[in-house]
């Protein structure tokens, strides 16, 4: 299956659409761990995450069924899904695997959607949603390998460039693609955008060594959110035309750089949020002389204790 195309024009058309109905979230720049960085803080977007955008963007670029829609997801996704679903006046039911963890878990609930929790893995809960969709004829919202939910991604990159990003090279975390596809969409090779993974869960790394459909088994903190076991088609696409480089971070370093982020920036993320900073960190990604560097924070849902 090849990649979708997405053009600036339909990322500007979805900045257009969403805008009355997400965070403008901040930037700053800021030296840490030695480094002077750029950073836009997308964990402070509506339900604490950057998937608000493609959420929003979904439900309000396609007719959505009586039926409502339904979702799958590690929680970030999910959250999202259901607060967009809640605020636009439709019905949404979310599936989420146990190991979503209890923060959550109860973001989802607390939008007035309804939810499943799936023992089991994301797969698990992605076998649930299929089988709702079936049944009531809602709509499936992808959280990472469909057109409009990349569009939507992207306008946290469009809305970057307005905010005054100088940067040569832009670090993101990957877990399905969505979120890196919105910037490779949008920047088009004009920045250097870098895929950072946790080692428990190289989706990507493995795809762009072994093909678009390996599927990898995945672990460790960020599983929750950097947990997809296989990449999707639009975020190989664009990554391989690009010619992308995914660096791999081991937990103790994300934990690392989730801490640093604290005492830094007075920042709290969860340690999907804390990936790509990790990469400078533990000296994954070693910027030259002169180069400048962004980091984006995705995500600020932790699960229980000081670093979860």
């Amino acid at each position: 299956m090849p990649a979708a195309p997405i053009t600036r024009d339909d990322i500007v058309a979805a900045h257009a659409r969403i805008a009355p109905h997400v965070h403008r979230t901040p930037v700053m720049a800021a030296r840490v761990a030695g480094f002077d960085l750029g950073f836009k803080f997308e964990h402070t977007q509506l339900t604490g995450s950057f998937k608000a955008r493609g959420a929003f963007n979904t439900l309000l670029s396609s007719p959505v069924p009586e039926a409502g829609v339904v979702a799958a997801s590690g929680g970030n996704h999910g959250a999202a899904v259901a607060l967009a679903a809640v605020r636009l006046g439709h019905r949404a039911h979310v599936f989420v695997p146990e190991y979503a963890g209890p923060a959550k878990i109860a973001l989802i609930r607390a939008t007035g959607a309804e939810l499943t929790v799936v023992p089991g893995q994301y797969a698990d809960a992605a076998a649930a949603a299929r089988d709702y969709e079936a049944r009531t004829g809602a709509m499936q919202v992808h959280p990472y390998d469909a057109p409009a939910t990349v569009a939507g991604q992207g306008t946290c990159f469009r809305e970057w460039d307005e905010q005054g990003c100088d940067a040569d090279t832009v670090l993101i975390a990957v877990g399905g693609g969505g979120l890196i596809s919105g910037a490779l969409a949008w920047w088009a090779g004009t920045r250097r955008v870098v895929a950072v993974e946790p080692a428990l869960a190289p989706t990507l790394h493995e795809a762009l060594a072994h093909g678009p459909d390996t599927r990898v088994e995945v672990g460790g903190i960020a599983a929750n959110a950097l947990g997809a076991q296989q990449i999707g088609h639009i975020g190989y696409g664009l990554a391989r035309a690009q010619g992308v480089t995914s660096l791999l971070v081991g937990d103790d370093d994300i934990a690392a750089a989730q801490r640093l982020i604290w005492d830094e920036l007075r920042q709290f993320v969860e340690p999907a949020g804390a990936t790509a900073l990790a990469a400078l960190t533990s000296g994954a990604y070693r910027p030259a002389p002169g180069e400048r560097v962004a980091v984006l924070l995705c995500g600020a849902n932790p699960a229980p204790g000081p670093w979860g």
